[in-house]
């Protein structure tokens, strides 16, 4: 009988959900930022896109970080366990 190992939740792991959200949507605001047309008119003179691109890409790559430095261990044998509280046996 083979016990199930531990594991990561890899990239099921929300925060490494998140900051891949977050690092995608950064690079695509601090490429517009950089290339298109800032209208600083609008902004009161600052390149609000740039701006916001980096902060994304900051906290996106702190997410991403976080899930990789502290990890999240699934342990197959409380999951599939009758007797664990989260278990559907009676």
């Amino acid at each position: 009988m083979s016990t199930p190992a531990k594991h990561n939740a890899g990239i099921f792991d929300i925060r490494m959900i998140i900051g891949l959200l977050l690092l995608v949507y950064g690079v695509i605001l601090t490429a517009m930022g950089l290339f298109a047309d800032p209208e600083l008119g609008k902004t009161g003179g600052i390149n609000a896109n740039l701006i916001a691109g980096l902060a994304l890409l900051a906290v996106g790559c702190f997410f991403a970080a976080w899930a990789r430095l502290r990890p999240i261990i699934v342990d197959e044998t409380q999951l599939t366990s009758p007797e664990s509280p989260g278990g559907t046996g009676h």
